[in-house]
This record gives C-alpha cells, sequence and structure tokens, in this order.
C-alpha cells in the first residue's frame, strides 16, 4: 500500500516536471535561432523533392545534408507533416525561407520529438540505486536527476532556441543506458546502434558500449572477485551482438550501397578537410592550445609556416583520439555504474582532444554524467564544475540582446538548483566545492559582465570583436580539463582498486 502511494506519488510529480518544462519550450518559440533553423529547413526539403540518390549529393545550399541515413529519413516522416504548414518550405531552391507556418512546425517538431526525451529520463530514474538511502529520503536522488535532465539548460538553450535535435537524440542514449542498467544487453545494443545511424557523433562513446557488452554479456559467468570466466565465453551472444549491428548498419547503408554511394555518404559524414578548431574554439585543450600560440606569437617567438600558428607544432586529425580512459574500465566486477563511468570519460576525451569538435557537443558528457552526480559526492562535485563551465560556454551561440536576460536568467536557477539539490543530497559530506572551485566558478559572473557589458563599450570592439569568444573558450576550458582530470582519476583509482579486490 504505502510502496503503491510512493510510486503514485513519484507519477505525479514526475508529469508536473515533464508537463512544465515542455509548456516553458513552447514559450521559446519567438526567440532568435541560428542558421541550424535553416540547415534543418533544407534538409526538409532535399529529402521531400529530391530521389534518395541525391540526398547526400544535392548542394544548392551550403547547409548539404552531413549527417547519417536515419536522420535523413527522421527529416524525409517530419517533411510530409511540415507540407500541410507551408508547402515552400519545403522547396530545394527557397533558400533562407522562413514563415510563420515553418517557424511553428520546425519549432513544435522540436518539442514533440522530447518525448522520447522524457521516456528515457522516466527509465533512467529507476535505475537510481535506493539501498543506501532511507525510505522517507528514496525518492529525493530521483526527483534531483529528473530536474537536472529535464530541465538542463543546454538542452533548452541549444534545441529551444538556438534550434536542434539534441533532446531526441539524448533521449536515444540515455534509454539505451537505462537498458545496460536493466540488464536488457540486446535492447541496449540496437538502440545505441540506431543512435550512431541518427548521428555519427556518438561513436565517440562507442568503446564503453563494445567492451562491456563483450564481457558482461557474452561472458556467461564470472568469478567470485567479479572477473570473467574465460570458458564461458558465448559465441551465440557475440553473434546476436553482430547481427543486431549488422542489420542495423544494412537497413542504413544500404541502399547507398546498392547506388554505390558509400564513398560520397562518407565524404560528408566525415569531412576532415575542415580545420581543427570551429570558428569558436570550443573549451577543451585545444583552445588552452591555442592561446598558447597566439601568446608566443604576440611575444614574438613564432617559428614559420610549417608551425600550426606558428608558435606551436602542427596537429592533424590521425592524432585526435576519441577516448583516452584507463583500461576501459566496464568489467562486471565494477557493473553499469564502472560502464557509465566510461562512458562519460569516452564523451569528455573526445570533446577534450577531437578534432574540428563543436562547443555543443559538451552536452554528449553532461547529461550521463547528471546520473553519476546523485549517487557520489565526489561525482557531484565533478558534475557542477563541468556543468556550470560547459552550459556557461554556450552562452556564445545566443548573441542578440533579446536572449541575455533569457541565457542568464536560466542558467542561474539551473545552477543555484543543482548546487543546493545535491549538496542537500550529500549532507552528511563535507562541501562538494572547496574553495577554490567555488571562486573559479563564481569568476564567470565577472567575465560575463566584461563580455557583455563593458568590452562592447570599449575602442577594442571594432579591432578585436573576437576578444569575448577569446576569454570565454579559454576560461571554460580550465574548468572542463579540470573537470576531466577529476573523472579520469576517479576512473583509475576505481581500476586499481577492482584490480586489488581481484587479488
Amino acid at each position: 500500500m504505502a510502496a503503491s502511494a510512493l510510486g503514485t506519488r513519484s507519477g505525479h510529480w514526475f508529469s508536473a516536471l515533464a508537463l512544465g518544462v515542455t509548456l516553458f519550450k513552447c514559450l521559446l518559440i519567438p526567440t532568435y535561432h541560428s542558421t541550424d533553423f535553416e540547415v534543418h529547413r533544407n534538409w526538409l526539403a532535399i529529402t521531400h523533392s529530391l530521389p534518395i540518390s541525391q540526398w547526400y549529393y544535392e548542394a544548392t545550399s551550403e547547409w548539404t545534408l552531413d549527417y547519417p541515413p536515419f536522420f535523413a529519413w527522421f527529416e524525409y516522416a517530419l517533411s510530409h507533416i511540415a507540407k500541410f504548414f507551408d508547402q515552400e518550405m519545403l522547396n530545394v531552391r527557397n533558400l533562407n525561407y522562413l514563415s510563420s507556418g515553418t517557424l511553428l512546425f520546425q519549432r513544435f517538431s522540436v518539442i514533440l520529438a522530447d518525448a522520447l526525451f522524457v521516456y528515457a529520463v522516466h527509465e533512467c530514474c529507476k535505475c537510481i540505486d535506493g539501498k543506501k538511502t532511507s525510505k522517507e529520503l528514496i525518492e529525493k536522488p530521483k526527483f534531483i536527476l529528473s530536474v537536472l535532465l529535464l530541465w538542463n539548460f543546454g538542452l533548452l538553450i541549444v534545441d529551444h532556441i538556438h534550434f536542434q535535435y539534441n533532446g531526441f537524440l539524448s533521449g536515444l542514449m540515455l534509454l539505451s543506458i537505462a537498458r545496460i542498467f536493466q540488464k536488457r544487453h540486446m535492447e541496449a545494443a540496437f538502440l545505441f546502434a540506431v543512435l550512431l545511424h541518427f548521428k555519427h557523433i556518438y561513436l565517440y562513446v562507442a568503446p564503453a558500449y563494445g567492451i562491456y557488452l563483450l564481457r558482461s554479456y557474452c561472458f556467461t559467468a564470472s568469478k567470485p572477485d567479479g572477473s570473467v570466466r574465460w570458458g564461458s565465453f558465448s559465441f551465440v551472444r557475440v553473434l546476436s551482438l553482430g547481427l543486431i549491428v549488422f542489420l542495423v548498419s544494412a537497413l542504413s547503408l544500404g541502399p547507398f550501397l546498392a547506388l554505390n554511394q558509400l564513398p560520397q555518404v562518407f565524404s560528408r559524414l566525415f569531412p576532415f578537410k575542415r580545420g581543427l578548431c570551429h570558428a569558436y574554439w570550443a573549451p577543451n585543450f585545444w583552445a588552452l592550445y591555442n592561446a598558447v600560440d597566439k601568446a608566443l606569437c604576440v611575444i614574438g617567438m613564432g617559428l614559420n609556416d610549417k608551425w600550426f600558428g606558428s608558435a606551436v607544432p602542427a596537429h592533424s586529425p590521425s592524432l585526435s583520439f576519441p577516448s583516452g580512459n584507463p583500461h576501459l574500465h566496464t568489467d562486471s566486477h565494477t557493473g553499469p555504474r564502472g560502464f557509465l563511468q566510461c562512458l562519460v570519460l569516452c564523451a569528455l576525451s573526445s570533446f577534450m582532444f577531437g578534432w574540428h569538435v563543436h562547443e555543443k557537443a559538451i552536452l554528449l558528457a553532461i547529461l550521463p554524467m547528471s546520473l553519476l552526480s546523485v549517487e557520489r559526492a565526489g561525482d557531484a562535485t565533478t558534475f557542477l564544475i563541468l556543468t556550470t563551465t560547459g552550459h556557461y560556454s554556450l552562452f556564445p551561440l545566443l548573441f542578440t540582446a533579446p536572449e541575455l536576460p533569457i541565457k542568464v536568467s536560466l542558467m542561474l536557477l539551473f545552477t543555484v538548483y543543482s548546487v543546493s539539490s545535491l549538496q542537500t543530497l550529500f549532507r552528511k559530506e563535507k562541501p562538494l566545492l572547496n574553495w577554490m572551485e567555488t571562486v573559479y566558478l563564481l569568476g564567470l559572473g565577472p567575465l560575463e559582465v566584461c563580455c557583455e557589458l563593458v568590452f562592447p563599450l570599449t575602442s577594442w570592439k571594432l579591432k578585436y570583436p573576437f576578444i569575448p569568444l577569446l576569454l570565454t573558450s579559454v576560461y571554460c576550458a580550465v574548468g572542463i580539463t579540470y573537470a576531466w582530470a577529476r573523472l579520469y582519476v576517479s576512473v583509475l583509482t576505481s581500476c586499481l582498486v577492482s584490480k586489488t579486490k581481484k587479488q
């Protein structure tokens, strides 16, 4: 009876959170939208108006189709609804087309697609371990996690102001993570395979899935210390996983293989001719690398053109590494939590050292890190540093004046809630943030004042317009690098502890 009442209350507050954020997203419909709005409108037109043989060749617009085939089919499906709003948006030659019908359709398509994200969050909440928590507080971690995910500041501004479909894609990832925790391995493998063919950036975390599924699903027995029994290896399960990946890949890439267009598709998906860094430096290792380079050039230590930026060694795509995790700590002894740690580390390492990384990719690490943050104080600290600096680094995406109070208010609310709720959850622990970490995060306030209010009034605005971006990128890169180092040490420590127990 009590359990039933508890479940009912849980359902009520989750539904309220989901409904509330959905209504809030509707309020953001009239706000600024980026060129990504035109990108997706153009993809609607391409997939609707042209045969499949031309999808990855069409180049009337500079915003060519460069997502995997499943996302192209997703746009194709949406286009058949879009035609009832405004047929003209589906004309390939209507570049930069915008109408009230187009605006409403595209905004609502993102909001409705987020239904998958809401369901995935609900499933993830079921995976929170309440064994160490009193009955009175058993729902608290779940409530906090729901808010951290459903009301995630980054998703709100990137999807529902800037404009993208990250919520829908993140829903697939979180649902696959939930299935790992629920030991529904085949479903997890299927969902992740599908996700890869929606957006190939998730290749970053593929090593975590591959190693975990191999060790925890394909070995059917383990020793008392948690290590695998090599004689228990199941070829049937390996073949089952391989068959899932093959069938999903065949469904996605098969038509283009038949058309002999796979090289063209891959050239769109992996444009390595782009430079090391995006126009706005993502706050990662390369931002710090570039800052050192520029500083050396200013003081006259530049060398020659064969050096990147002239002062530090050149870099090529082959040197960018996607995972960087210690020993891929996903064995059966650490279980799904070890897998999740590894997944976040894969995502964050790829963000730190990848080629042509976009600032929005930080969400790939922040969202799954939310699940870790409600279970251990150390992970909560890493989450607070990562999410605060990572979210602030997204501010330059919204550069118009009307959005300034929106982004500042939303981030303040989300950050204050994150700090206060996690500190309350781990109230028996020492403060989650030490004085240096607190001072660093508070430094984002003066940085924002400097970039948004002071700099525009100076004479440097016309001569050095990039300075606010440089300051934001480099300052946030320090915090994200620190969070990555904390996470790396945490996973490495877990590896050593696990090995010690086995010995």
